[in-house]
């Protein structure tokens, strides 16, 4: 039987700047089981990070979430205080932030690091947590891990630290890792060790995952399930199958057809025409009527709302394309 480990529900967080309001979370919802893997996927300034940071209430002045509920484990994230939120954090709720480089800290070994998240979670004693080091850096495939507990971040490569940052993230064994974007910074062949070693103790830890990423060939490898956001709200969600091979909204359709293929190399690489719009200027209706192919009067006028088009596949679209593309 499916287990729901979290779900969203008409998340809205909004940011209020001198200019006016930015939503760069506007009603999203969507739901997550435990031991599935979730992508949210979309363009820079979409709202997929501003979406995970809502999550862990990381949220700083002068954003807010301003309605909407996040239940975990039967919880609304949204009512708990920072103290709360700080148990919760590291324990039941890890995440992976975007760079590896920065994500650690220079003036601590990778020891100390990860030692952190034990002494703040656990009731193991000093020799316990060592041991517990050795055992989650062996885990992500670092050589050597007893020898390498002592070391800097500096002294490891990109595709190491990253490791060691998952490690952080599983210490505690988390029923939910947020990963934002966890391999930008590496070059591809890393990219792919680092992806395949998530999914991999993901599986074997039974552990959730909210993958957040702008690449929709990652999420294809990685996910059951994924959310198209765009401008703050949802456009497409459903299995990862059907979002790939019968994409119902423009935009999941624009976004597929703009990955380059290495069976048609002669063919001119499409795009997406225009721009993401200004946030503080969304257009009427549908936010992205400016740059749809299949815009009609109606899509100008009238925000869509979202609605099952087949069991599990939901659009936001009046004129949604048809599964069989």
């Amino acid at each position: 039987m499916v287990e729901k480990l979290l779900e969203v529900k008409d998340l809205k967080t909004h940011f209020h700047t001198f200019k006016g309001i930015v939503k760069a979370v506007d009603g999203v919802s969507f739901k997550l089981n435990k031991g599935e893997i979730l992508g949210i996927v979309g363009e820079s300034g979409g709202g997929k990070s501003v979406t995970g940071f809502s999550i862990l209430k990381l949220i700083e002045d002068p954003g807010k979430i301003e309605n909407g509920e996040i239940i975990f484990n039967g919880e609304n994230l949204v009512n708990k205080s920072e103290r709360e939120m700080k148990e919760i954090r590291g324990s039941k709720i890890s995440m992976i932030f975007q760079d590896p480089m920065t994500s650690l800290n220079p003036l601590y070994t990778i020891q100390q690091q990860i030692e952190e998240v034990l002494k703040l979670h656990t009731d193991m004693n000093a020799k316990q947590r060592k041991q517990r080091c050795i055992n989650l850096l062996d885990d992500v495939g670092i050589p050597q891990p007893e020898a390498r507990l002592k070391s800097y971040p500096h002294q490891f490569s990109g595709g190491m630290r990253q490791r060691a940052i998952i490690a952080a993230a599983l210490a505690a064994e988390p029923e939910l890792i947020i990963a934002d974007e966890p391999t930008t910074a590496l070059d591809v062949t890393i990219q792919a060790q680092i992806l395949r070693l998530m999914k991999k103790l993901v599986k074997e830890k039974n552990t959730s995952l909210l993958l957040i990423t702008h690449d929709l060939a990652v999420v294809a490898e990685m996910v059951d399930r994924a959310i198209v956001l765009y401008c703050g709200q949802v456009m497409e969600t459903g299995k990862i199958d059907d979002l790939i091979h019968q994409p119902i909204h423009p935009y999941t359709y624009g976004l597929l057809n703009s990955i380059p293929r290495l069976d048609d190399q002669k063919k001119r690489l499409s795009q997406i025409e225009g721009m993401v719009p200004n946030m503080f200027e969304l257009p009427e209706g549908c936010n992205y009527s400016p740059r749809c192919d299949y815009c009609q009067e109606r899509c100008l006028q009238e925000e869509p709302k979202i609605r099952e088009i087949h069991e599990g596949h939901r659009v936001s679209c009046h004129y949604p394309l048809s599964r069989e593309g």
